[in-house]
């Protein structure tokens, strides 16, 4: 963030103008306009983890938690800047003579041939990170605890069949989008995505302006919790520090590599550009959706129950505020966050394998990624957590390399873009 002079700061309504448009130009190489990219890869990252995974967040580590997530956030804006140029400057073919974008190709055209095993690296993982399974089994648990069990449909200690068909039934959604490509995806986020986020938003604001009186307090305590630490962990600012960063991480994906695969697909010959919509990503996932999921469960005190995880904190937090319509209204937004997420990630799994083993063989991928829905429906959130996360730091090892190695390249690039472009406003 420092090295780049702060510069996707400084282009912040730029970076609004080539998102409305602007500068598209239909023939550029590339499958979908900056729009859809942006929309595919907020459609992956604003989901469940902003909903379900802030309130593991505060579960863990106490309001503190959201203060490191902002703080993830705001490095996050200069990481996908860095990434995603990069993954717009060294495109590769695939076996089928195809031009990709991603962590890998960027990798294998800007380091060589070399440093191939950190991407096949990132492209194992990558088949295991984006995988379903939390969004899954975050649906399923929402389903089962605010629909299933309050009317009567199954118990809490007989849920397995309930939660077996749900799977099946998202399985079967799924599966109508993603075997269509990036283009079918990209249209259904653009629909999607801005419709889910002014919905979400909306219904905060109504939370939250009912506890107006409480907002400016628990504003006071995320910032002074995240140095303190007297809410949760014993006191262990280093443990909130990374609940708040990990969380952040799965939420906004800057820095994992994901979203250089959407961006790298992005109708563009300037790499900078797309590093410049990228960046909008973090800044709407994490310091707005995320902000609003900690604000409603705190302001309506439902964290400090205790008994509480994951969906279950946030339905109370709607329920508590909105009465019993908010869980039903939290099931409407959960269900378009997790297609949303479902949907993009499949794509990510597909590039990888492609990459691995050719391009022929990537929708060998959709199989296996529509069966472990099945899976992260009925197993536990705690399992799932432990592999994403895993995986999600196998991925960044690659990603952050090549970003750090190849930043000086991004830089010369954004020097002559901003000239060129600040010229261009000048005279236009």
């Amino acid at each position: 963030m420092v090295y780049s002079g702060f510069a996707p700061f400084r282009y912040f309504k730029h970076a609004i103008n080539v998102l409305q448009g602007k500068y598209d130009n239909p023939d550029d190489p590339g499958d979908i306009n900056h729009f859809q990219a942006l929309t595919s890869a907020l459609a992956a990252t604003v989901g469940l983890g902003n909903i379900s995974g802030v309130a593991v967040a505060i579960a863990m580590g106490g309001p503190g938690a959201v203060f490191w997530m902002w703080v993830s956030a705001f490095f996050g804006i200069a990481t996908k800047f860095f990434t995603c140029t990069l993954s717009i400057m060294y495109r590769g073919e695939d076996t089928a003579g195809k031009i990709q974008g991603g962590t890998m190709y960027m990798i294998r055209e800007g380091l060589g041939k070399k440093w191939k095993p950190l991407a096949v690296l990132f492209s194992i993982a990558g088949l295991f990170g984006p995988l379903p399974i939390f969004q899954a089994n975050q649906l399923t648990q929402a389903l089962r605890d605010i629909v299933y069990i309050p009317n009567g449909w199954v118990t809490e200690q007989a849920h397995f069949a309930g939660d077996l068909i749900t799977g099946i039934v998202i399985l079967l959604i799924v599966s109508l989008v993603i075997f269509g490509g990036i283009k079918r995806i990209g249209k259904v986020a653009s629909r999607l995505v801005p419709a889910m986020v002014i919905l979400y938003v909306g219904l905060v604001l109504i939370i939250l302006g009912i506890h107006i009186d409480q907002l400016p307090s628990y504003l006071y305590l995320i910032v002074t919790d995240a140095f303190t630490a007297k809410a949760a962990l014993g006191g262990a600012v280093g443990q909130i520090i990374i609940t708040g960063f990990k969380r952040a991480a799965f939420s906004n994906e800057a820095g994992i590599g994901t979203a250089t695969l959407a961006h790298g697909a992005a109708k563009t010959k300037e790499p900078v550009r797309e590093g410049l919509v990228a960046m909008l990503g973090p800044a709407i996932d994490t310091l707005l959706i995320c902000t609003m999921t900690a604000l409603a469960i705190l302001v309506t005190g439902v964290w400090k129950t205790g008994n509480e995880n994951g969906i279950a904190l946030t339905a109370s937090a709607f329920g508590e505020a909105l009465g019993t319509a908010g869980p039903y209204l939290l099931i409407l937004c959960v269900a378009i966050f997790a297609f949303s997420s479902l949907f993009t990630y499949s794509y990510y799994g597909t590039k990888c394998l492609s990459f691995l083993i050719g391009a022929e063989r990537k929708k060998w991928y959709n199989y296996f990624y529509v069966a472990s829905i099945i899976f992260g429906a009925v197993t536990s959130i705690t399992a799932v957590i432990n592999l994403i996360d895993g995986m999600y730091a196998l991925m960044a090892i690659p990603t952050m390399t090549a970003a750090l190695l190849m930043a000086p390249r991004v830089k010369k690039a954004a020097k002559d873009y901003f000239a060129r472009i600040e010229t261009f406003e000048i005279y236009e």
